[in-house]
């Protein structure tokens, strides 16, 4: 039987991780070739490192690790498509979310996999913050995964939901490129988000400016938000057991429509999936406004394939996957955010850094395209860009740290 592509990746990366055994290691920055190194590097040279951070335990970011490196914390219990497999299994994509923030940001980040979400599971990262200079929260979820988020926005480091947040920074840039390219305005978009979980929450949020600052970020027209069970609105029974749902259902579908997607679609001018393969039709784009912006972003299947959107009358696709034009992935962000996060030492991460971010993506594509919207995810320019933005949104918005 002739092999499929698919499988050679998934069989190749199986040897890849065999051999390695892992993709990351740790080094030493400094020589231990004898009795002088040792007495440096450790003990009794090491304890006048210690005496200065126990004076001021901001020292820390200059005589340690902190100043560049990142815990990234997941319970394993919403990993790609794959579910809840678990701390165990969800090592080896940490790993490769470890070696991204390495090889595009200059970063040292660590997984740290918990094999379950507890009730304890805060006061567990409040405390290693200590060693790091940030948390990335990863593949937790909802709607744990916001309450975790929020619970530690006061242990004086950043800490961010990739999926979240990092997921809204790049489909905010990929919708500011689409419009210029389909010349439709930003502030008249009717949007349909497919998916209320983590990434369609955030999406939703910063898109209609949820929670920001007025004056911080342009909101679209409106925005209806579909789940499992169709269109939320008001009247939808159930929706206080979920208070993040409830949000969504006071702060968008401002005509009170009911139904299904495909009813949500009807006249709408983009289609935003973060849900499920296969659940958006050729007959569903063709119901939307001209030239409709689809980005499907299951992954690793979309909602819809781009070239059946593209025949259904779609003006632009995106998708999360590299093998199609116009990659929407949170790797083009959370590098760039994290990397002027630490150069700023900030205490967290505002509203104004990741809107400062999603600019400074979009403005990085000079002359966008239909099939060129967002820059590629491994060009180094890219993160140096977004980090400079970030690093002037802390210092502009109070959350840079100044420590001599």
């Amino acid at each position: 039987m002739k092999r499929t592509k698919k499988a050679d990746i998934y069989t190749e990366s199986l040897e890849l991780h065999r051999k390695h055994k892992g993709k990351i290691e740790v080094y030493s920055k400094v020589p231990v070739k004898n009795r002088k190194d040792l007495s440096l590097a450790y003990t009794p040279g090491v304890a006048e490192v210690c005496r200065e951070i126990h004076r001021n335990k901001d020292l820390a970011y200059k005589y340690t690790l902190k100043a560049n490196t990142i815990a990234i914390v997941t319970d394993g219990s919403r990993v790609l498509s794959l579910g809840n497999i678990g701390g165990y299994a969800a090592i080896p994509v940490m790993e490769g979310k470890a070696l991204l923030f390495k090889k595009l940001a200059g970063i040292d980040a660590f997984p740290l996999c918990f094999e379950r979400y507890h009730l304890e599971f805060a006061d567990d990262i409040r405390n290693i913050a200590p060693v790091f200079g940030g948390i990335a929260l990863e593949d937790i979820a909802a709607p744990r995964c916001f309450e975790l988020e929020e619970s530690l926005q006061d242990i004086g480091i950043p800490v961010m939901h990739d999926d979240q947040h990092g997921t809204a920074v790049v489909v905010l840039a990929a919708l500011i490129n689409a419009c210029k390219v389909t010349n439709k305005k930003f502030e008249d978009l009717n949007i349909v988000v497919s998916g209320a979980g983590a990434a369609g929450y955030a999406i939703t949020r910063m898109l209609k400016c949820i929670g920001y600052k007025p004056g911080l970020c342009s909101s679209v027209n409106d925005i209806i938000v579909c789940d499992r069970n169709g269109i939320i609105h008001r009247r939808r029974d159930g929706l206080y057991a979920n208070k993040y749902k409830f949000i969504i259902s006071e702060e968008t579908n401002k005509t009170g429509r009911t139904g299904s997607l495909a009813d949500a679609l009807r006249e709408a001018d983009v289609c935003i999936g973060v849900s499920v393969p296969g659940i958006i039709t050729p007959s569903m784009i063709r119901s939307m406004n001209k030239d409709p912006i689809i980005f499907a972003l299951a992954h690793p299947t979309p909602e819809i394939l781009p070239g059946d959107a593209l025949q259904a009358g779609a003006a632009i696709v995106g998708t999360g996957r590299n093998d199609y034009p116009n990659q929407i992935n949170y790797a083009l962000a959370f590098p760039g955010i994290f990397r002027g996060a630490l150069d700023a030492r900030a205490t967290r991460i505002s509203d104004e850094m990741k809107v400062a971010a999603a600019h400074a993506l979009a403005d990085f594509v000079k002359r966008p395209r239909h099939d060129r919207i967002l820059p590629a995810i491994l060009n180094r320019r890219v993160v140096s860009a977004v980090a400079e933005a970030v690093r002037n949104a802390a210092v502009e918005s109070g959350c840079a740290r100044d420590i001599g």
